[in-house]
């Protein structure tokens, strides 16, 4: 892993909420580090790419980032106002996601599902 990227992974790995590529450039920045924004989005696209790092889309559509909690395929339940997140599993998204592919003639079906809420700090 490079220099870079394991800076990357470092600063994601001490956030509990997602962050953005901004955030966690400003973050690096700020304690001193020469990092540039196009390594930041190509050190997260590594990480996200080796499976290392959660990424969701936020509801206007930013991608935001954190490190994976578990190894394990899971979903996200998120809160709209601080940004707090659970890992969950979903059996029946996984069924319903393998079934409707299989109905259509697909395999080797993946998904990605997010659900967004308050939680009861708000």
């Amino acid at each position: 892993m490079t220099g870079r990227r394991e800076d990357v992974r470092r600063a994601l790995s001490t956030a509990e909420a997602f962050r953005s590529a901004q955030d966690i450039y400003a973050d690096l920045r700020a304690s001193g580090s020469k990092i540039g924004l196009t390594t930041v989005y190509r050190a997260l696209q590594g990480l996200s790419d080796a499976g290392e790092i959660d990424v969701l889309r936020t509801d206007d559509g930013e991608a935001v980032y954190r490190a994976c909690r578990t190894g394990e395929h899971h979903h996200h339940l998120v809160c709209r106002v601080c940004g707090r997140t659970v890992e969950i599993e979903g059996p029946a998204v996984e069924s319903w996601a393998e079934a409707i592919g299989a109905e259509h003639g697909f395999r080797d079906v993946t998904h990605t599902v997010e659900v967004f809420g308050t939680c009861s700090n708000h």
